[in-house]
C-alpha cells in the first residue's frame, strides 16, 4: 500500500485518521477547520476520495457522504484500500445556506487555487495539492440549485472511458454527458490522471431520501468493483444520455409542469403550461425532441428566459 500523507499526517494500513486542516478564522476570530476522515483497510488496493458540500447550500451531498462514513465506521468490512471522506467542503457556504463563500466565489471554479488566494481559492489549493495526488478515484456528491430539483445521476466526460465505466459501475437512473469545465474540481482531478465522477441529486436546501439512497448504493458498487467491499446493491437499469439541455420559459407567469422528474417524453409533447395569474394567457411548454426529464424546477413563479425542464437525448 503506497503511504498516505495528508498535512503531514501520515495514514498507516489499518488505521482509522480524522485530520482538521486548519483554514482561516471567522470575522469573531472563531478558527474554522477542514475535517477530513481517512478509513485504512489493513491490505493495499485503491484510494477512493468521497466528497460532499462543495457547494455549502447542498446538503443531500454532505449527509450521503456522512451516512457512507457512518456505514464504515459502523462495520461495512474494508477489504483492501482506503477510503478518504470530506463530507463537508465548503465550510462557509454551509454556514450562511450559500452556495457560495462570502466574497461570492464559487469553490468548484476555483481550482486549482492558490495557498495565498481567496477562501475558495485556499481550500482549492488543498485538496489540488493534498488530496487529489494521493487518491486514485473520486465521487463528488451534488444536487440540483435552488428549487431546481434533480432525477439521481452521474455526469462525466464521455471522452474519458475510465470514468464513462466508473458512472455505469454506479449503476443509477442516469449517466449524462458532461464536459470537463475549466477551474473546476473534476478537470483538476482530470488533469492529474484521476477520474472524478459527479453525482447529482435533489435539489439544494432539501433532503431528499431517495438521492441519498442512490449515492450511498453507487458508491458501495463502485468500493465492490474495486474489490474494496463485499457487499454489492443490485443495479438499476441505467440509461445513457449523450446529451443534455434546457427548455426555457418563452413568457413570464405562473409554471405549472405535467411531467415530473425521471419522465420519458416524446416530441411535442406538452410538458407544462405558463399562464397569467388571472388565467387570460395560456402558453404551452413542449418537448422539442424525445427524451428524459433530468431535472425540473420546483418555482411556481417564473420569469421569461428562466431554465424549467432539463432534458437529456439518448441518442
Amino acid at each position: 500500500m503506497k503511504e498516505l500523507s495528508i498535512n503531514g499526517v501520515k495514514i498507516r494500513p489499518g488505521q482509522s485518521v480524522n485530520i482538521e486542516i486548519p483554514i482561516a478564522k471567522l470575522p469573531t476570530h472563531t478558527l474554522i477547520d477542514l475535517p477530513i476522515f481517512i478509513r485504512a483497510a489493513k491490505e493495499p488496493g485503491p484510494v477512493v476520495l468521497i466528497t460532499g458540500g462543495v457547494h455549502g447550500d447542498e446538503i443531500n451531498g454532505i449527509v450521503t457522504a456522512r451516512r457512507i462514513l457512518d456505514e464504515i465506521d459502523a462495520g461495512l468490512d474494508l477489504l483492501l484500500g482506503t477510503v478518504i471522506i470530506i463530507p463537508l467542503v465548503n465550510i462557509y457556504g454551509f454556514l450562511s445556506n450559500s452556495r457560495t463563500f462570502p466574497d461570492g466565489r464559487d469553490l468548484n471554479r476555483s481550482f486549482p487555487g492558490s495557498k495565498k488566494g481567496s477562501l475558495a481559492g485556499q481550500i482549492a489549493y488543498i485538496l489540488s495539492e493534498e488530496i487529489i495526488p494521493q487518491i486514485d478515484l473520486g465521487i463528488d456528491f451534488h444536487t440540483g440549485g435552488r428549487m431546481l430539483a434533480n432525477q439521481p445521476q452521474v455526469r462525466v466526460d464521455f471522452k474519458d472511458k475510465r470514468a464513462r465505466k466508473l458512472a455505469e459501475v454506479f449503476g443509477t437512473y442516469y449517466v449524462v454527458n458532461s464536459k470537463l469545465i475549466d477551474k473546476s474540481f473534476r478537470k483538476t482531478a482530470y488533469s492529474a490522471g484521476k477520474q472524478l465522477i459527479v453525482f447529482e441529486g435533489g435539489e439544494s436546501m432539501r433532503i431528499d431520501e431517495l438521492s441519498t439512497d442512490e449515492g450511498v448504493a453507487g458508491t458501495k458498487r463502485i468500493l465492490h468493483h474495486l474489490g474494496m467491499i463485499q457487499e454489492n446493491p443490485e443495479r438499476r437499469d441505467t440509461i445513457v444520455l449523450k446529451e443534455s439541455s434546457w427548455i426555457r420559459a418563452k413568457s413570464s407567469g405562473i409554471f405549472n409542469a405535467s411531467v415530473k422528474a425521471g419522465d420519458q417524453v416524446k416530441k411535442g409533447q406538452i410538458l407544462a403550461r405558463i399562464t397569467d395569474p388571472y388565467g387570460q394567457i395560456k402558453v404551452p411548454v413542449k418537448a422539442p425532441s424525445d427524451g428524459h426529464i433530468i431535472g425540473l424546477n420546483n418555482l411556481p413563479v417564473i420569469n421569461v428566459g428562466e431554465a424549467l425542464i432539463h432534458l437529456g437525448k439518448e441518442g
